[in-house]
């Protein structure tokens, strides 16, 4: 299983292209539909692909986690996608997708892996109002195969944020106000969680905020406002002070964003924050190399808080 995954240096030449690799892979045919769907995850997330090891139960977890597995000496939590996504099926999980991301490690159980698709972000869409409803927010992005069958993007940070109860009230009440007016971040991400989580932490700051769901949107926004600040000769600086970006969105990615924004003149001396679930070294040179400032792995308020305050007092 261990091939399908590609080695990080190959990989790595992926930042800064807009092209993404993702792992299919499916839950098993839900019986209320008659439907086998297709699901996909960042192979940048994937740290392994293996038959499932003895689980342990465990008490007191929500009902979609199996409970834990122990991997070279940790404890992982192991979580059933076809019960957390809410299909009924026949057929019991045959694979675990070892994942990491936000700076923890847990296993996905699959009914089974396809191959990794290669494709430029692009060809990812934002799901239509409708697929979304349908599967309660999970899906970010989707796109197509030549055979017509859709791919969607599985929305991890939703199922880990639902699955480890980290998005806690107190977390945010012990986040601090800047203590300076007039600041305003421009923010993008295509993760209703994330952007929600990114939101609370801003209001707890007290600084205020303008948003947009891919990095596509996030670029025409920041152009618009660029023009706008030009034609009316006044600084850039004035209408907002930080860029904050994920790194995994529909048709234009975090790196290509950074990149666009560091190759404009306009946008210099504003800060680009990268801001993602992608929390491992590699993927922070990675920003790097395409003109990234800073680099806060996601949900972490209290950290985010603090480099913003940095950035912006």
């Amino acid at each position: 299983m261990s091939d399908l995954l590609r080695n990080i240096d190959a990989r790595s030449k992926l930042a800064g292209t807009n092209k993404l690799e993702i792992l299919m892979f499916t839950l098993g045919r839900d019986q209320r539909t008659g439907r086998q769907e297709i699901f996909g995850i960042n192979v940048f997330k994937v740290r392994e692909v293996m038959r499932i090891p003895a689980i342990t139960r465990a008490p007191e977890m929500p009902e979609a986690v199996e409970g834990m597995v122990s991997l070279r000496g940790a404890l992982v939590p192991v979580i059933d996608l076809a019960k957390y996504v809410g299909v009924e099926t026949d057929t019991r999980p045959n694979i675990m997708i070892v994942t990491e991301y936000n700076g923890h490690i847990q296993g996905f159980l699959v009914e089974s892996v396809d191959t990794i698709l290669r494709l430029d972000w692009s060809a990812m869409r934002v799901p239509p109002e409708m697929l979304n409803a349908q599967m309660g927010g999970l899906i970010t992005a989707v796109t197509e195969l030549p055979d017509k069958r859709l791919v969607m993007m599985m929305d991890v940070e939703k199922v880990l944020s639902e699955t480890t109860r980290f998005d806690d009230e107190h977390v945010f009440k012990s986040v601090k106000a800047l203590g300076v007016s007039d600041r305003t971040v421009f923010f993008a991400d295509d993760s209703h969680v994330a952007r929600n989580q990114i939101s609370r932490t801003l209001d707890a700051m007290g600084v205020n905020h303008v948003s947009a769901v891919n990095g596509m949107q996030a670029w025409q926004e920041l152009k618009k406002l660029a023009d706008q600040a030009e034609a009316a000769n006044r600084p850039l600086t004035d209408t907002f002070q930080v860029i904050l970006t994920d790194v995994e969105m529909p048709e234009m990615d975090g790196y290509m964003l950074t990149r666009k924004i560091k190759a404009d003149k306009r946008f210099n001396g504003i800060p680009v924050l990268m801001h993602s679930s992608l929390s491992s070294d590699s993927n922070q040179m990675l920003g790097k190399s395409v003109g990234v400032d800073e680099y806060v792995p996601k949900f972490e308020p209290q950290k985010l808080a603090q480099t913003l305050t940095r950035l912006l007092a």
